[in-house]
């Protein structure tokens, strides 16, 4: 039956005709999808097959989720709900409850940590556009939420309202990037007032960083949710090289904030006017993504982690690329995500 359908007259000629065709329909196809790929670029992260599937859903939210983890680091679900019209109709038409799920309350991690919205956030349009809406939302999101981590971080030696209390009050990523902001600003005070005559100001400081690590060890050591668990123990991986910096800068007797032991940590400073984190390493600056990458671990931090930091911000500053060599399993990967998750 083969034999004789390949045989049949003309049929040489139609297949090439058909191969001209699917040509024309790959390259078609192709062009669309690189427009919408220039529309929203984290598009190029996703095989053609799935941002097929993303654009034909695209009024079907529900249908978009299994590959919101492809575009985003951190996200890998989103709580939907029907958009505040529909909710608005609900109490007048129980029925509306069971209508399309197109707006969203909340983004959920990988891991399961959820973070709020500050505003319910509607799917609607073209999905390349509100996706690029959805960026903007997590990231004014982050930024509310730092603003309002920043505020209760200034009650964290209160009796009342200590640091351990707070810490299981805000997402991971918060966390780490609140402690980081606290600590910086708290080095160069007591620089500061090394500066000024105060001869014992950094070695008060390290016995501060020494009982707050000791607070969150206790925390750690009682009863807690597994989500919870890794947040903390992520905060101590920070705080304990924290700490040994601190250490460092009294035994070698740091007398400023522009001696290369300092310079050369990743330093965080918050504007509360723009909501913005300027992130500074040697003569590297950037400002804080608020990209949202829920609540996943740290690698510990040895002083190579710290040599890898330098060299990599500083390729980054010149344009250039950096190639960490080693064996394999000994984190060189890891490292360079800890740092571009800052």
């Amino acid at each position: 039956g083969v034999l004789i359908s390949c045989r049949a007259d003309g049929r040489e000629q139609a297949l090439h005709t058909m191969h001209k065709e699917l040509e024309k329909c790959e390259k078609a196809l192709n062009e669309y999808l690189e427009i919408k790929k220039s529309v929203f670029p984290r598009f190029y992260f996703v095989s053609n097959a799935a941002l097929l599937d993303i654009l034909s859903n695209g009024n079907h939210p529900p249908k978009i989720m299994p590959h919101i983890g492809s575009v985003f680091d951190g996200v890998g679900d989103l709580e939907l709900c029907p958009s505040a019209a529909l909710a608005k109709a609900m109490k007048d038409d129980p029925e509306a409850a069971h209508g399309p799920l197109d707006a969203a309350r909340a983004m959920i991690s990988r891991d399961g940590e959820t973070v709020q919205f500050q505003n319910l956030f509607e799917m609607r349009g073209a999905v390349e556009s509100w996706l690029n809406e959805l960026v903007k939302c997590m990231q004014t999101t982050l930024r509310h939420v730092l603003h309002g981590s920043m505020a209760d971080a200034l009650a964290w030696d209160d009796v009342n309202r200590t640091r351990e209390d707070w810490v299981m009050t805000v997402p991971a990523q918060i966390a780490l990037v609140t402690s980081q902001i606290i600590w910086t600003e708290e080095v160069e005070s007591a620089f500061e007032e090394l500066e000024s005559g105060q001869e014992d100001s950094m070695k008060k400081y390290n016995e501060l960083c020494t009982a707050r690590l000791e607070g969150l060890i206790r925390l750690v050591q009682g009863e807690l949710s597994k989500s919870d668990r890794v947040k903390i123990i992520t905060v101590i991986t920070i705080d304990v090289h924290n700490r040994d910096i601190v250490t460092q800068l009294v035994q070698k007797k740091v007398e400023n904030n522009v001696d290369f032991k300092w310079q050369s940590q990743l330093r965080y400073y918050w504007h509360g006017e723009d909501r913005n984190v300027h992130i500074r390493i040697c003569d590297f600056s950037t400002q804080y993504s608020f990209e949202y990458t829920g609540n996943c671990g740290r690698l510990v931090i040895t002083p190579l982690t710290d040599r890898c930091y330098v060299t990599l911000t500083v390729a980054l500053r010149l344009m250039m690329g950096g190639a960490p060599a080693g064996p394999a399993g000994t984190g060189k990967t890891e490292t360079t995500k800890d740092l571009s998750r800052g």
